[in-house]
């Protein structure tokens, strides 16, 4: 990718990412091939804010934790009310964190 198009990418995405990992990211961008430029730009990430809305609303139930593939968790929010709503609140202030730490993961796997 040139730098002008790494810094179009950094600007439209970087709400995906955490601060600290943007260089970690432009670095992955700048080693990316050329036959994978377009399969990165197409990569569908998740919206911390929208996540931190669905962890509000029914978090309880584990639908945030499925959302980011943690089905493991999820099930066991959803059987047990979210661990009598101890864990649906801890997951409040760390979703956000846990949603770009997976939009992360997300760009490695591939670049």
């Amino acid at each position: 990718m040139t730098k002008e198009q790494i810094d179009l990418y950094l600007t439209t995405n970087a709400k995906y990412f955490e601060a600290n990992a943007i260089p970690i990211v432009r670095q992955k961008l700048e080693k990316l091939p050329a036959e994978q430029v377009t399969i990165v730009q197409s990569i569908e990430y998740k919206d911390p804010t929208m996540l931190l809305i669905v962890s509000i609303l029914v978090g309880g139930l584990g639908v945030d934790r499925f959302l980011l593939g943690d089905t493991g968790m999820g099930v066991l929010k959803l059987l047990t009310g979210g661990c009598c709503g101890i864990l649906t609140i801890i997951d409040w202030f760390s979703v956000m964190k846990k949603t770009k730490q997976y939009n992360l993961a997300k760009l490695s796997q591939i670049a």
